[in-house]
């Protein structure tokens, strides 16, 4: 116990080491926590008569949501401490405050973010387009009534059938949304917000199984088939692999279309150009950019996980500039972000974050970003404004 009341002195005082916080984080999950933390909320804030069971269950939640919110604290590029964290208890004070006395919080003074609901899409090969509820299970069935495949809830499985003859589908995921696709041969492909993608109902035997990534983000989980190479084509770059799991992004806004190798082996190439210069081969942990401005391909050792959390309902910013940050967050929120705050702009000071897309609203980021780090937005039609 003298052990935790030094970690959370440390913590309350602002001088909480990345070990402090990753022994907080375990010890929080305890119930019986939730006793010592509730008697140091006492300690600290002229409360305490306030203070019931559901009140103590309340802050113990804010708390984890907070601990887990500071390892990940914004930080600039020659500062990566804890020291910029604001006390978390000074923020459950002022949080119970305005519970009990009906003061404004954060959100209270902001216009609500109303998020745009789009459909996904899908062209047939006829050229008929259907829409995708993702709350319901349904056939996706050519005009000729032949049973394509099967969409559950957020995936969709194509069944294998013979053919000599290649028919394309073409899939739109739109800004706010994200979907998961199994292709005729058992690839499994993840589809990130704004994305479309063009490939065949079926394969054909004896021919490279081939999918046009027309723009976004993509992860693929490629079947292994050593007879049939497996290759995806974007706007400025293409892939080829056997059996491989890799991501491709490829925002026609973006500077640069980049493919992160998790596993397998593949070849980066750009199709601007037949140069061979521009092309290599990536090993696991590699992150192969393709910048548009000149054509060339540079390559470094990256952090695969950071590039692929979203698959898994997480964006994770590891030292990225704000306007990077701004930019993900709208793509997965789909709404306008204007940043008039140079400071925040200035790309020589960067941030690290993890939101969580599937139990975060852009409400709650916003609220973080501006208790953390203390910027100033409003909302006015429905568009966020940084000051």
């Amino acid at each position: 116990m003298p052990d935790i009341e030094r970690r959370l002195i440390n913590y309350l005082t602002r001088t909480a080491s990345k070990e402090d916080l990753d022994v907080l984080s375990e010890w929080i999950k305890n119930p019986e926590s939730k006793k010592i933390l509730k008697s140091y909320a006492k300690t600290h804030f002229v409360i305490s008569r306030y203070m019931t069971k559901s009140d103590g269950d309340k802050i113990r939640e804010e708390l984890i949501r907070k601990i887990r919110k500071d390892k990940f604290a914004i930080t600039r590029r020659t500062m990566l401490k804890y020291t910029g964290v604001i006390i978390v208890l000074v923020s459950l004070g002022y949080w119970f405050y305005s519970t009990q006395l009906s003061i404004p919080t954060f959100s209270d003074t902001h216009e609500k973010i109303v998020i745009k609901d789009e459909n996904i899409t899908i062209k047939l090969g006829d050229g008929s387009v259907r829409t995708i509820d993702v709350e319901k299970s349904s056939q996706i069935v050519s005009s000729a009534g032949k049973i394509l495949g099967n969409q559950n809830g957020k995936g969709l499985v194509y069944t294998s059938n013979a053919t000599e003859e290649l028919v394309y589908n073409e899939l739109y995921v739109p800004y706010g949304k994200r979907f998961e696709l199994t292709l005729s041969d058992g690839t499994k492909v993840f589809l990130n917000a704004g994305t479309s993608l063009k490939y065949p109902i079926n394969f054909i035997e004896g021919m490279p199984r081939e999918v046009y990534l027309k723009e976004g983000e993509a992860f693929f989980e490629v079947t292994t088939d050593e007879l049939h190479p497996f290759r995806v084509n974007a706007p400025v770059l293409d892939v080829e692999v056997l059996g491989t799991r890799f991501n491709v992004m490829a925002y026609p806004e973006d500077e640069n279309s980049e493919i992160v190798l998790v596993e397998g082996s593949v070849k980066m190439k750009s199709n601007i150009s037949s140069d061979s210069s521009n092309e290599t081969i990536l090993r696991p942990g590699i992150k192969g950019s393709l910048k548009k401005a000149s054509n060339t391909i540079s390559i470094e050792n990256v952090n695969t996980s950071i590039y692929t959390s979203w698959v898994n309902g997480n964006i994770v910013f590891r030292k990225s500039p704000f306007n990077n940050i701004i930019k993900k967050l709208e793509r997965h929120y789909n709404l306008t972000i204007i940043n008039n705050n140079e400071t925040l702009s200035d790309d020589s000071r960067t941030f690290n974050a993890t939101v969580e897309l599937d139990r975060e609203s852009i409400n709650d980021v916003l609220d973080y970003f501006q208790e953390i780090y203390q910027i100033e937005y409003t909302v006015i039609n429905n568009k966020v404004i940084i000051n």
